[in-house]
């Protein structure tokens, strides 16, 4: 099984409930298994900032599904929660986003899938609790731990330690 991890957000609605509800939809499937998560964190948009701040959390799965599956996978939990790609601004607003960051320390590069993901070394919502988990961890492409790319952040979003943690 490959270990996976995962940045969950909302900025849309009950953040919380629907952060929380896509935590659980991972924890029911018979091919995914949480290990653990980091903290859940309020962030600052990043890209397009006239918007609602949004809630994220790092999750680590160990999973049976291929890549393309495991996306697959997301977009249906997304879809469940009330994500509609057809009305939505790039980096604006959105019920759930779910983003592949790694993939065991697989380096995928197709028309509709890569991973390590694309932009994850410069958003500090990602970043962050990623610290928490795996900060020793080395991303396949550049080389880096997650430490050594969070201190070469050039433009840090604010990103605050949220009080309330979801369930497993």
């Amino acid at each position: 099984m490959a270990v996976v991890y995962l940045c969950l957000g909302s900025n849309m609605g009950d953040r919380f409930n629907v952060i929380q509800s896509a935590v659980n939809l991972f924890s029911l499937s018979d091919s995914t298994n949480i290990i653990r998560t980091s903290a859940l964190y309020e962030t600052e948009p990043w890209g397009y900032k006239n918007q609602n701040w949004f809630l994220n959390i790092i999750i680590e799965i160990k999973t049976s599904l291929s890549p393309e599956e495991l996306l697959g996978k997301c977009q249906e939990i997304e879809n469940l929660l009330g994500r509609d790609r057809t009305h939505e601004v790039r980096w604006g607003e959105r019920a759930i986003d779910i983003d592949i960051i790694f993939y065991d320390k697989q380096i995928i590069n197709t028309e509709k899938l890569t991973i390590p993901h694309k932009h994850m070394h410069k958003r500090a919502f990602v970043l962050v609790p990623l610290l928490e988990l795996i900060p020793d961890f080395v991303h396949p492409v550049s080389g880096k731990s997650v430490s050594a790319l969070y201190d070469e952040l050039e433009e840090v979003e604010d990103v605050f330690l949220y009080g309330t943690r979801p369930h497993v």
